[in-house]
């Protein structure tokens, strides 16, 4: 699930490391999006190996330093929370990144504020 993918991709990041391979899930593949999206991850691939199915994740540096720096979990499997788009607020004062899963996918929770739709939010990352 995206809290094992995203203690993955803070240990490659601490690991100095230039890519990592993750089993392939829909819910990682979206969440990847919105980190690619959001400046997080240089790239995001889809890979078999074996017939089995893997994510191919490029790390991204800014100045030899890691752009991901920390995350937190607001959903976890045994709380759910759930917001409104009125009350998703920016991740530390507009640097950092939530990811909201809504009904039309996953998405930043800064896209969910501009189309007016709520979900469960999964997790911020600054």
């Amino acid at each position: 699930m995206y809290w094992n993918l995203l203690s993955k991709i803070k240990n490659g990041y601490l690991a100095r490391k230039e890519k990592i391979m993750i089993p392939f899930s829909g819910l990682n593949f979206d969440i990847l999006k919105v980190l690619k999206e959001g400046g997080y991850l240089n790239d995001v691939e889809r890979k078999i190996i074996n017939k089995k199915n893997f994510l191919e994740i490029k790390l991204s540096y800014s100045n030899n330093k890691p752009v991901m720096s920390d995350f937190r979990l607001i959903s976890t499997p045994s709380r759910h929370i759930y917001k409104t788009h009125k009350e998703l607020k920016p991740v530390k004062q507009g640097y950092g990144l939530g990811v909201v899963s809504t009904s039309k996918g996953v998405m930043s929770s800064a896209d969910a504020f501009k189309n007016k739709i709520g979900g469960e939010y999964l997790f911020e990352v600054w």
